[in-house]
């Protein structure tokens, strides 16, 4: 038997290694770009930046100290230098692709951070495994700008999952649909028609304002914004404004319909005293029309001055003789308080102010009485 040398017997005494295999070493030096393993080999083994972290900016030396243990696998067996070269961030990415392999088998719900926003969606890692949620599946209405989710954590739930073909698909829309689902229900069942609560503004347009409920959202009509005329309702709200709101309805299909005519504000409940036939009221000119003048008598009562009532005269339109803003003094000439319609006619008010002119004062009538009264005394005589 020949005698083997030292360095045959050297090697001997080192494990043998393969590209692929799990080895754990010791640091035995650490510098910002690299880690130096003894991996009990014939040569030491090297972790670069990249094959530890997907953070390219990472400083090694703030989270590895000479000492640790760290388990890593063979890429190369000789980098050309006589270093075994290893990957510790292949170790993390199987460990925790097993990780996302139950969270979908499971249907779990994940939470990982947006890495940045790619064409149609956002890169997003989670335990340092990539995955890609598509812009249709970000949420559950249309998002313009993806850049705001960068740097971001965000949940979701893994409905694909191919790491063999680097595919691994997020969805968060799923999430924000169910828990919008769960919120409305909620809502739905601890409120009642005719209840009042708060609500956000959520969106106004040119018919009404929807409001957000907290957990749904409910249509203010814009007949429903008062019990006055509301002219626009972009006037009169805008987005993120916290209002009170009485629930009108709740249709059967979830459908929230609300009001701010609230019945102790309903101006019409005095409307029989107030605005009997007969009386005489003073309002503003709140609109006009070919017809007539709109007269705003309070908060919530407009009455109608037709032009044939404006005045005595012939009137072609309102406009010649009036305009908004102005106050006039009218007699009430008709009253439907159910329907909420009050009728106004000046004409009437200047004809009752003649009659009381073209009257004989009591002054005349007692002189034609003691003229009577003579005329009896000479017929005697």
């Amino acid at each position: 038997m020949s005698e083997m040398s030292f360095e045959d017997m050297l090697n001997e005494s080192f494990k043998t290694i393969r590209t692929g295999e799990i080895v754990t070493g010791k640091v035995i030096d650490v510098k910002p770009e690299c880690i130096l393993l003894n991996i009990g080999y014939k040569s030491d083994g090297i972790i670069n930046r990249n094959d530890y972290s997907a953070d390219s900016s990472l400083d090694l030396t703030t989270v590895v100290k000479v000492g640790d243990e760290l388990e890593a696998k063979v890429r190369k067996v000789n980098d050309g230098e006589g270093l075994v070269v290893l990957s510790h961030r292949d170790i993390l990415t199987e460990k925790n692709n097993q990780k996302v392999q139950e969270a979908f088998d499971n249907k779990e719900v994940l939470t990982g951070k947006v890495d940045k926003a790619v064409n149609g969606g956002l890169s997003v890692v989670y335990e340092g495994v990539r995955l890609f949620v598509p812009a249709s599946l970000v949420s559950d209405n249309f998002e313009r700008d993806l850049n705001k989710y960068v740097g971001q954590d965000i949940e979701f739930v893994i409905t694909e999952f191919n790491p063999q073909k680097h595919r691994i698909i997020g969805d968060r829309k799923q999430l924000i649909v169910e828990r919008k689902a769960a919120a409305k229900q909620a809502l739905l069942e601890s409120i009642h028609e005719g209840d009042v609560i708060d609500g956000t503004v959520k969106n106004v347009t040119d018919f009404g304002a929807f409001v957000d409920l907290g957990g749904a959202d409910g249509l203010l009509h814009i007949s429903e914004m008062g019990w006055g005329r509301t002219e626009s309702p972009k006037k009169a709200f805008k987005s993120g404004d916290t209002i009170r709101v009485m629930i009108k309805s709740i249709s059967e299909d979830g459908k929230i319909a609300l009001t701010r005519k609230f019945p102790d504000e309903n101006p019409w409940v005095l409307a029989l005293t107030k605005y009997a036939v007969g009386n005489v009221v003073e309002g503003k000119v709140a609109r006009l029309a070919d017809f007539g003048a709109f007269v705003n008598l309070e908060q919530g009562i407009d009455a109608l001055l037709h032009v044939s009532q404006i005045a005595n005269e012939r009137i072609e339109k309102p406009s010649d003789v009036l305009k908004v803003g102005d106050v006039v003094k009218a007699k009430v000439t008709d009253l439907d308080a159910e329907a909420k319609k009050i009728s106004l006619s000046v004409k009437a008010l200047l004809n009752e102010g003649k009659k009381k002119e073209a009257a004989p004062k009591e002054e005349d009538t007692e002189v034609a009485d003691v003229y009577t009264d003579s005329e009896e005394e000479s017929e005697e005589e």
